[in-house]
């Protein structure tokens, strides 16, 4: 086993936590070595919208969004619901907003914009339809010169090789202005295609990394300690069998191919505490031709309908509430949710179109791959999907009788702040996949209720997805990591999806998983340098 160099911080992950957290480490004059298992860097942030949720910061203020100083406080207590993760909540905070103002004074980050995606739970003291989450500006490929190709692509690009385009926006921008932020700091090392083994142990404390590359293990020494920023587990099959209440194997997951674990398993190596093993941040999964799904979001016309041929849920809710619907009724009732079916009509498809661009036609891949299917009447298409036709039948009708008055009396779709971007925005807002102008629908009150009467009829796949785990490492307020008696191990962080959620079991508002991640690795270098933390 061949000794690598010596670092005051080594870093394991190369997403937005990891990233940040390095550049954060390295201006601070601390030599940092990243580590990352593959051939490029951005993980999971990489495919995302990068939006971070973080109340009271100053992007927020400048789009004229004040709100009281409890007011984020009482939602995230009232949303979570744990007594033993308000510290965490509380450090979420205050970091959130300290780190904000710190990256905007360096100009590879520039400044960040709101972007107005309601708080997920509504009726909760607290909660913001204006919301409170942020995002990273685009930033131009040339501009980041020889280090664009680095990044990891978006899920269209790496799955169907869509062009990557001039322009750097969502995760891939975060990622883009982090790595160029870094490397600038003159403190900064990359290491690609370099796979943590385990952690080195000295006297009780971190002290390094067994990593391997190119088939030859190498120890790297960090002086000041090691921060696990590697992502969670959700495409290792056998701990996802375990822990998981549906075991799938993580094929339909939309977190990076590479996130596996292996963070986590050192960290348990050397007596680390875990927490919330059985979670993820689930979200519904719109099947594509390729037979693999793409989170999905902004459903405007039609309805799910499971197993049995029921309408179980309001299609425009947030995303992570579906998810944990569809496993919660998968696993009680009996009754297959995964997979369930989208059901919809030609007015819909006129309107909408499906899968891309709503000004075109879908791509005939759809129809080729079996992908969307197609039948004359409601009958033929619960043939064609494998449910009772009078339950379906029982199902468009109930639905359709809503139409009129406007209004989802079984599941309020709508109704929310939420639900009323599916009124003006078709696809992921602010996302790397699509984001639309949405039509509208004369002589409808409600936009996303029209309903499906106008042959012929048309069914897609919703499967259960994610966007990653979200149990793993258990931390402090500073992204120690805790053994199982409360006692910190010494020279070991983590943060991001390879430490459990300061959100426990929900999901607050858009940005929580990416914000969590930044603002805990932030916390991780403030405590390893010694400063003084809110």
């Amino acid at each position: 086993m061949a000794s690598g160099e010596s670092y005051d911080v080594v870093v394991v992950g190369s997403g937005g936590g990891g990233l940040v957290g390095a550049y954060v480490a390295a201006s601070r004059g601390l030599r940092t070595l990243v580590i990352e298992k593959t051939d490029r860097v951005g993980g999971t942030t990489a495919y995302s919208g990068a939006g971070v949720w973080y109340p009271g910061s100053a992007p927020l203020k400048r789009a004229g969004i004040e709100e009281g100083p409890q007011d984020a406080r009482t939602y995230l207590r009232t949303v979570v619901a744990d007594e033993t993760r308000e510290h965490l909540q509380d450090a979420y905070l205050e970091a959130g907003r300290r780190l904000i103002a710190e990256l905007e004074e360096n100009p590879w980050f520039q400044s960040f914009v709101h972007g107005p995606v309601p708080d997920y739970f509504a009726s909760v003291p607290g909660a913001t339809s204006a919301g409170r989450t942020i995002f990273p500006p685009d930033v131009v490929v040339a501009e980041l010169g020889d280090r664009a190709e680095l990044v990891r692509g978006s899920i269209p690009r790496e799955r169907w090789g869509v062009e990557r385009g001039p322009v750097f926006t969502g995760g891939r921008a975060l990622i883009g202005r982090a790595l160029a932020a870094f490397l600038e700091t003159g403190n900064g090392t990359l290491r690609l295609n370099t796979r943590l083994e385990s952690l080195v142990l000295e006297d009780d404390r971190v002290v390094g990394v067994t990593a391997t590359s190119e088939d030859e293990r190498i120890t790297f020494r960090a002086g000041r300690g090691v921060l696990l920023a590697a992502g969670g587990f959700e495409r290792n099959a056998e701990l996802r069998a375990k822990y998981h209440p549906v075991p799938l194997d993580g094929t339909w997951s939309n977190g990076c191919p590479a996130n596996t674990g292996d963070a986590l398993q050192a960290g348990v190596a050397v007596g680390a505490a875990t927490d919330l093993l059985d979670e993820a941040w689930y979200v519904p999964g719109l099947v594509q031709p390729d037979g693999l799904p793409v989170f999905h979001m902004g459903t405007r016309g039609g309805i799910w309908v499971n197993g049995a041929g029921e309408r179980f849920v309001n299609e425009t809710g947030p995303y992570d509430q579906i998810g944990h619907e569809m496993v919660r009724l998968h696993t009680t009732t009996g009754v297959s949710h995964i997979p369930s079916h989208w059901v919809f009509d030609q007015r819909h498809l006129d309107r909408d179109s499906f899968g891309g661009d709503p000004e075109q036609p879908p791509n005939p891949a759809w129809w080729e791959s079996g992908a969307l299917k197609k039948a004359d009447t409601l009958e033929e298409l619960a043939e064609l999907i494998g449910v009772p036709y009078d339950a379906l039948r029982r199902s468009v009708e109930e639905f359709n009788s809503y139409s009129g008055s406007g209004v989802d009396e079984r599941f309020h779709r709508g109704e929310a702040p939420f639900d009323q971007m599916s009124h003006h925005i078709v696809g992921f807002p602010a996302g790397p996949v699509m984001n639309y102008p949405a039509k509208s629908t004369p002589g409808f009150a409600n936009q996303v209720l029209l309903p499906i009467d106008t042959p012929p009829f048309y069914a897609a796949t919703i499967v259960l997805s994610d966007i990653g785990t979200k149990g793993g490492l258990k931390t402090d307020e500073n992204a120690r990591v805790l053994r199982p008696d409360g006692e910190a191990i010494p020279g070991l962080y983590a943060a991001g999806n390879t430490a459990a959620a300061m959100s426990g079991r929900v999901y607050p508002g858009a940005g929580t998983p990416i914000g969590s991640s930044l603002a805990f690795a932030y916390r991780a270098v403030l405590d390893l340098v010694g400063e003084q933390t809110g």
